[in-house]
């Protein structure tokens, strides 16, 4: 019997010839996988909005300095864009919040944005509106189709390489330079 790969915390590399807008030289933070599907945050796509216009919006005064003063927010996916979702080390008393794994947590309720504002939020931390998901089979069959490559999640890459250069960052990590790949891929 097969068992099944697993993709939870692995990067996902959109392939060169990616044509879907919202994935197209994206990389892709697979929180879970399993039988019934996955879920993950797009963290190299930003959006037009900082994170202090964003905390302006939602009425929170910003009474410390921020860790990144000038971070765009995400687009974090095409799923439930208008909902926001902290990626962050450092668990937290966060309303609604869940550990995924590997000193991980995603938070979406508005307290961490609240202890961000205030200086005491998590020291590394990204914010996403929206998420990027896959029914049960889906991105299987997409693995199968040479559309993405996926290599072992880097919190490195996550929290200190600059978004633009993420996408490379990961392939690079496994020895790929996505420059050097054509839009077309093979099966030998």
């Amino acid at each position: 019997m097969i068992d099944e790969a697993n993709f939870s915390h692995q990067f996902l590399i959109a392939m060169p010839g990616m044509a879907d807008p919202h994935f197209a030289q994206s990389l892709t933070y697979l929180m879970h996988h399993d039988g019934d599907g996955a879920i993950g945050l797009v963290i190299n796509r930003p959006s037009d909005i900082s994170l202090k216009e964003l905390l302006a919006e939602v009425q929170l005064q910003l009474l410390a300095p921020l860790r990144y003063p000038d971070a765009k927010v995400l687009l974090g996916g095409p799923v439930a864009q208008h909902v926001g979702f902290v990626l962050h080390r450092q668990p937290g008393t966060w309303t609604v919040s869940k550990d995924v794994g590997r000193d991980l947590f995603l938070t979406s309720s508005r307290d961490i944005l609240q202890a961000i504002s205030l200086g005491q939020g998590p020291d590394d931390y990204l914010v996403a509106l929206g998420y990027a998901g896959w029914g049960p089979g889906q991105l299987e069959q997409e693995m199968a189709s040479n559309t993405w490559l996926s290599c072992a999640a880097d919190e490195r890459i996550l929290f200190q390489v600059p978004m633009e250069e993420r996408w490379q960052a990961a392939a690079a990590s496994m020895g790929i330079d996505l420059r050097l790949l054509g839009p077309e891929a093979g099966h030998a």
